[in-house]
C-alpha cells in the first residue's frame, strides 16, 4: 500500500532573468515501510522533492497524496496540523532548540499535538532509551556531540508518530562512526518498527543502506531500483 503518491508533479521557480524547472512531471509511489533514498548532483532537486512531499514547498503543478489526503489543496492552517501529526522531519544542521534538553527537544512536538502529559513523559524516556541517550536526557544541545544531536533529532522526528520521515542529508554533519551509528538506528527502526524513512543524500554510507535508490537528475527520475 502505498502511503504517498506523486503524480505529474513541477515545481517552476521564477528568477528575475529565467525561469528554474526544479522538478519536472515527477511521478512516483512510495509504500509504507520503505527505505528509501532520493539521490543526484547537486541541483538535481532532491530538496525541493523532499521539501513537498513534506508540505513544506508547494508544486506548480500536480499532487501529491498522503495516506488518501491530497495535501496540495489544503489550506495553510490544515496543513500545518497534518504536517504536526504525519510527517517527522530529520534535518543536516539538526535543528534543534538551544535553551532546550534533549527530553523537552523530543517532547515538544507531542506538546503541541496536546497529548497527555502523562503519555508524554513516557514516550519521551522510551524513545531516547531506544536512540541511545537515556544518559543525555537531560543535556542540552552544546552538551551534546553532533552525533547525539542528530540522535536527539531522530527522536523528535519519531515522537509525534509521523507516517513517515523526511531525512533531508542528516550525515552531512557527521564522521564516519556517527554516521555508521546513526543509520544502523535509523535501519533498525524501519525493520522493527515500521517506519518509512525518505532520505536526500550525496552519502555512500546512506545510499549503500537503502532498500530502494530514486535517481534524479535536472529534476526528472532518471532511475528508480529497487534492492533485492
Amino acid at each position: 500500500m502505498s502511503v504517498i503518491e506523486i503524480k505529474d508533479l513541477v515545481k517552476i521557480y521564477d528568477g528575475s532573468a529565467v525561469e528554474v524547472t526544479a522538478i519536472d512531471h515527477v511521478n512516483l509511489n512510495i509504500k509504507a515501510g520503505e527505505f528509501t533514498a532520493i539521490v543526484g548532483p547537486s541541483g538535481s532537486g532532491k530538496t525541493t522533492l523532499l521539501n513537498m512531499i513534506g508540505g513544506l514547498d508547494s508544486p506548480t503543478s500536480g499532487s501529491i497524496t498522503i495516506d488518501g489526503v491530497d495535501i496540495t489543496r489544503l489550506k495553510s492552517k490544515q496543513l500545518t496540523d497534518f504536517r504536526l501529526n504525519n510527517i517527522g522531519f530529520v534535518f543536516q544542521s539538526y535543528n534543534l532548540i538551544p535553551v532546550l534538553s534533549a527530553a523537552e527537544n523530543t517532547s515538544f512536538v507531542m506538546e503541541l499535538q496536546k497529548k497527555e502529559k502523562s503519555y508524554i513523559k513516557e514516550r519521551t524516556q522510551s524513545i531516547l532509551t531506544d536512540v541511545g541517550l537515556k544518559a543525555k536526557i537531560n543535556s542540552r544541545p552544546n552538551q551534546m556531540s553532533g552525533g547525539e544531536q542528530q540522535r536527539v533529532a531522530v527522536a523528535r522526528a519519531m515522537a509525534s508518530g509521523p507516517k513517515f520521515i523526511i531525512a533531508d542529508e542528516p550525515t552531512a554533519n557527521l564522521d564516519t562512526k556517527n554516521t555508521e551509528k546513526l543509520l544502523e538506528m535509523m535501519e533498525e527502526m524501519n525493520e522493527k518498527r515500521g517506519i518509512t524513512f525518505i532520505f536526500s543524500t550525496h552519502d555512500q554510507r546512506v545510499i549503500s543502506k537503502a532498500h530502494r535508490i530514486i535517481v534524479l537528475e535536472d529534476g526528472r527520475i532518471i532511475r528508480d531500483e529497487q534492492k533485492q
